[in-house]
């Protein structure tokens, strides 16, 4: 299951949401061909838990978040920015999204390394702080429908679902694989996920309580306070790789 677009639009131009798809797509090309010559930069710049637990490469809590370990890896959270960025930025303001970004980032890491603060397992990505995205939209926009593309052997479909759900399960897969293996093992760092997840819905809070609390969803029902996006087609077109 992998959600492709929402029916919530923006309606201002998100200059921080494309800003940072910029800066991880152009950090990606930066160290690409230094991974392939040894991994210099892109090493150096990751987050190391136990590294940062003794004090030393501190700025990797920063740094981690624009690097990615692979196209496929920064392809997806790219997406997911994308697809939940632009609406919180219309409900925080440009400054006000990119310090929660960051924040979250930085609390998602910290989650992290609390669950494992001894493993010399290099983290990087963005995930963490998109996961805060994720969080904060769930608390604002439960009902907004989403479209998930259902890939199952050779048959796929699209279904518009309720982001309470979608993100839902995405958190609760991130819990159950969190409890069940290191943060280290298969190459996900579920509890920076979670955490960032959860911190983000914490740090939108004092925004949900502004625009109303739970008066804000009595007003428009969970769905975003304007007319959502009414796509013509749910066709996929298949593609020659």
């Amino acid at each position: 299951m992998f959600p492709i677009r929402d029916h919530n639009p923006s309606r201002s131009t998100p200059l921080v949401t494309w800003l940072l798809i910029g800066a991880n797509v152009a950090m990606y090309v930066l160290t690409l061909p230094m991974m392939q010559e040894g991994e210099a930069l892109w090493a150096q710049l990751a987050l190391y838990p136990v590294a940062v637990v003794h004090g030393e490469y501190v700025g990797g809590l920063f740094t981690h978040m624009f690097l990615h370990a692979g196209l496929l890896h920064l392809a997806g959270n790219m997406l997911f920015l994308w697809i939940f960025g632009d609406n919180l930025e219309e409900q925080m303001g440009h400054l006000g999204f990119l310090l929660f970004y960051l924040a979250a980032g930085l609390l998602a890491a910290a989650a992290q390394i609390a669950a494992e603060p001894l493993t010399p397992v290099p983290m990087v990505g963005a995930s963490g702080a998109i996961a805060g995205v994720m969080g904060a939209y769930l608390l604002m926009f439960p009902r907004a429908r989403v479209d998930v593309l259902v890939i199952f052997i050779v048959f796929f479909k699209v279904f518009p679902m309720p982001a309470w759900l979608v993100l839902g399960l995405w958190l609760g897969l991130q819990l159950v694989g969190g409890f069940r293996m290191s943060g280290g093992e298969g190459g996900i760092a579920y509890w920076a996920h979670a955490g960032g997840f959860l911190a983000g819905l914490l740090l939108c809070l004092p925004l949900f309580i502004r625009r109303g609390g739970p008066g804000f969803w009595a007003r428009n029902h969970g769905h975003p306070p304007h007319p959502a996006a009414i796509y013509s087609s749910t066709r996929i077109p298949r593609v020659n790789r």
